[in-house]
């Protein structure tokens, strides 16, 4: 599957419209986990889109708010972004912002990890070693359970996500944890490099 354009593209993109140093790192966080699902599910031949996919999923969300993948296809179409990249952008909002369903399984997979990513990331935040390397199943799962802790990240998109992966929810948990830590010195050097203030 091709998106129509390259990573420096997105990235210009992606910097256009986003200028918070929290975004550019779930930007970032999105793209790495969704490269690694790609090679562990056999799309290795599509790592590239499905990286690019999550790298811009919430390119509309900073300026736009209100409009969130309502306002995607129009930001995405500057850069000649394909039709199945613009789908599978705007289907990880499916049920809150958008109508478009998750049907491929990069589709189902952003739709799950992208809020749980959220989730770990403040779980992280608290941690001494501020890592996800030592962040554990059975601790994110008291965070999970506590409503109060990142009352923002909705535990009903995660589940939901899980089931339309057709994994348990400690599955998806488990392989986000094992994503998140694939990428995170990669996010760190880039988001140094991209956000010196942050």
């Amino acid at each position: 599957m091709e998106t129509g354009f390259d990573r420096a593209t997105a990235l210009a993109l992606l910097q256009k419209y986003n200028k918070e140093p929290f975004h550019i790192r779930h930007a970032l966080t999105v793209e790495g986990v969704l490269r690694w699902f790609a090679e562990k599910k056999g799309y290795g031949n599509d790592v590239d889109f499905w990286g690019l996919c999550g790298l811009l999923h919430d390119v509309d969300f900073e300026k736009y708010p209100e409009q969130h993948c309502q306002k995607a296809p129009e930001l995405l179409a500057e850069i000649g972004a394909s039709p199945e990249a613009v789908r599978a952008v705007c289907s990880h909002g499916y049920g809150i912002c958008s109508d478009v369903e998750p049907v491929h399984e990069m589709e189902k997979i952003l739709f799950a990890a992208d809020e749980l990513t959220g989730l770990i990331g403040a779980a992280v935040k608290m941690r001494p070693s501020k890592s996800v390397q030592d962040l554990e199943v059975s601790s994110l799962k008291k965070k999970f359970k506590d409503k109060k802790f990142a009352a923002g990240c909705s535990r009903d998109v995660i589940r939901t996500g899980a089931e339309r992966m057709g994994v348990p929810l400690e599955t998806l948990m488990e392989e986000t944890i094992l994503a998140m830590r694939s990428c995170e010195d990669g996010v760190n050097a880039e988001l140094a490099a991209l956000c010196p203030e942050a």
